[in-house]
């Protein structure tokens, strides 16, 4: 994939130049270290933000100002520098490179190298089918995978991660914090954040469906529980976004939908005009999205190290 988040703000473009909220402060030597296209990028964003790894000011990440990526980059690297085993890895990862003149970006790409490695998860039953094994799958799943085909599913989730990489505002309630849009600051607009274009208000990604049925809660934000009520969503979005029913989360989430169905349904993706998507489907649906699941992604605590070279305590699954 060469576009990552829901809001595609870190991409690579055709000329395999990368854009990130980072601008020019990742610079063309740093994006030279990125081996693994965006996925090597995702590191660099998470440890900027204060409520996701960043904290409050008070220590020297947190001192550093919001937009100054470059000095926050700088301080991890400090950090872990001061540790004799990653500085060793860090050498034995990139051999004829001093640490001293390693970025943050080597550390990101190594983060990309592990998501490489150990999630990569292609053999499917739809996989294997594909590569002709003719009973990888059951009756079932196979009338599924015709009517997906079938339906308006496959316009926009199709390719080897059954995602267009485009926009679509598929009518899903806004629930829980928000970005900081809107009024009231709980609101999250999306795709328009990164390109400032109202077209492109509550438009998101296509989600990947690779193992959809390990990844809930589903939408943007979450506000879907379950992937049956997901997929049962794409048929009536307008009914079921007028009747969205907030119990079904979490109990502190629960009062923090907006009142932005109008505003939501006024730029609703047309694909969705008049789709109705009966039970019968929607089970048919479910079979399919069964054959996307890739077994060993179902077993990832071998991918939880016995311990690390800070000496931080490891959760374990």
């Amino acid at each position: 994939m060469r576009h990552l988040f829901w809001d595609h703000r870190v991409q690579l473009d055709a000329a395999n130049q990368f854009h990130t909220p980072a601008g020019a402060q990742l610079t063309p030597a740093m994006q030279r270290v990125l081996e693994f296209g965006p996925v090597s990028a995702l590191g660099l964003f998470p440890v900027t933000n204060r409520a996701e790894m960043r904290g409050a000011p008070g220590t020297d990440l947190g001192d550093v100002a919001d937009d100054d990526f470059t000095g926050i980059w700088a301080a991890l690297m400090r950090r872990l520098g001061e540790i004799p085993e990653y500085r060793a890895l860090f050498l034995a990862a990139y051999p004829g490179t001093r640490f001293e003149d390693m970025t943050f970006a080597h550390a990101s790409n190594a983060i990309g190298a592990f998501i490489t490695d150990q999630f990569t998860f292609d053999h499917s039953p739809w996989d294997n089918f594909l590569a002709g094994d003719d009973e990888a799958l059951t009756a079932r799943q196979l009338a599924g995978a015709q009517t997906f085909l079938t339906l308006k599913c496959s316009i926009c989730h199709n390719g080897s991660t059954f995602s267009d990489e485009q926009f679509h505002n598929v009518a899903v309630p806004q629930v829980g914090p928000g970005v900081g849009n809107g009024p009231t600051l709980l609101d999250d607009f999306g795709r328009m954040n990164v390109t400032n274009s109202a077209d492109d208000q509550y438009r998101f990604r296509t989600s990947p469906l690779r193992n959809i049925e390990l990844t809930a809660p589903y939408g943007h934000d979450g506000a879907i529980v379950s992937l049956r009520d997901f997929v049962a969503h794409y048929g009536q979005s307008d009914l079921k976004l007028s009747g969205y029913n907030p119990a079904q989360l979490e109990l502190d989430l629960r009062g923090t939908m907006l009142p932005s169905t109008a505003a939501i349904l006024a730029t609703r993706d047309p694909l969705l005009a008049g789709v109705v998507i009966p039970d019968d489907l929607v089970d048919q649906l479910m079979d399919y999205m069964s054959a996307l699941t890739d077994k060993s992604a179902r077993e990832l605590a071998k991918s939880v190290p016995a311990r690390v070279p800070s000496k931080l305590p490891i959760d374990r699954p």
